[in-house]
């Protein structure tokens, strides 16, 4: 039977909760343009096939995910949809809310859209442990695959880069069209990168001006990064990282 919330009965529901130990797991992502070689939704997709494997291995209950994310930048493309930091906090903690009233007080959020969706997720997190006294933790692939990356060869972390295509070139080879794929190599910014990886600030992030994601665009059809670089065989080390340290992060809720 599917793990997914939203293809159960409310009798089903109830007996995954139980089964669950009260762990949910929460998909959140983006909709916004990932260059001329991925779809609009791979931020969600990403966060969406990590939690899904993880809740099959693990019984918890996994709900709908919340689609789209923090994208102004991204605006300068096509299809982008971007939803106020406010709005989707507000959103999930009413998601949580529900979830929390039904027995499931460990909640997983899956941040797929990297490091902008982080601040958000973090005061929506505080707040609902402080008001419902559940237990939220998030969990961020680029954070959680620090000790990998570098042994698998991958370059900087960017926008629609080689880790972002490889991971969907093993998971839904079908989107991914790498022969339009337009390279943009990362340039170093002292003290600065949006790179879990790197040594000093990456935590200050603020997103794009207009005109850098602009520049980006004219380059590289909004690619940041070096995606012709990318293969599924690195693609798929790299998502069964994820789902291990994901499975590793329920089951201690569940034994808690």
């Amino acid at each position: 039977m599917s793990a997914w919330l939203q293809t159960k009965s409310w009798e089903e529901a109830k007996e995954a909760i139980v089964k669950s130990k009260g762990v949910a797991i929460v998909p959140i992502g983006s909709v916004e343009q990932h260059s001329y070689h991925l779809p609009l939704g791979t931020d969600t997709y990403v966060a969406m096939t990590i939690a899904e494997e993880a809740a099959e291995k693990t019984g918890a209950v996994l709900t709908p995910p919340v689609w789209f994310g923090w994208s102004p930048h991204h605006m300068v493309l096509p299809g982008t949809v971007t939803i106020r930091p406010e709005v989707l906090s507000e959103l999930t903690y009413d998601i949580i809310e529900s979830l929390n009233a039904h027995g499931l007080n460990k909640i997983i959020l899956i941040n797929g859209h990297r490091i902008v969706n982080v601040v958000w997720m973090q005061i929506c997190a505080q707040r609902a442990q402080s008001k419902l006294g559940c237990t939220v933790k998030i969990f961020d692939p680029a954070y959680m695959s620090k000790d990998i990356v570098k042994e698998l060869g991958f370059g900087p972390v960017g926008h629609a880069e080689e880790v972002e295509t490889s991971h969907m070139m093993a998971r839904y080879p079908d989107m991914v069209h790498l022969e339009k794929a337009v390279d943009n190599p990362i340039k170093d910014t002292p003290l600065y990168s949006v790179d879990p990886t790197y040594e000093h600030d990456t935590l200050c992030y603020v997103p794009s001006t207009i005109d850098h994601a602009r520049a980006a665009a004219k380059k590289s059809g909004g690619c940041t990064g070096e995606p012709s670089k990318s293969d599924a065989r690195r693609g798929q080390i790299y998502h069964d990282h994820l789902v291990k340290n994901l499975v590793s992060v329920v089951e201690q809720l569940q034994n808690a």
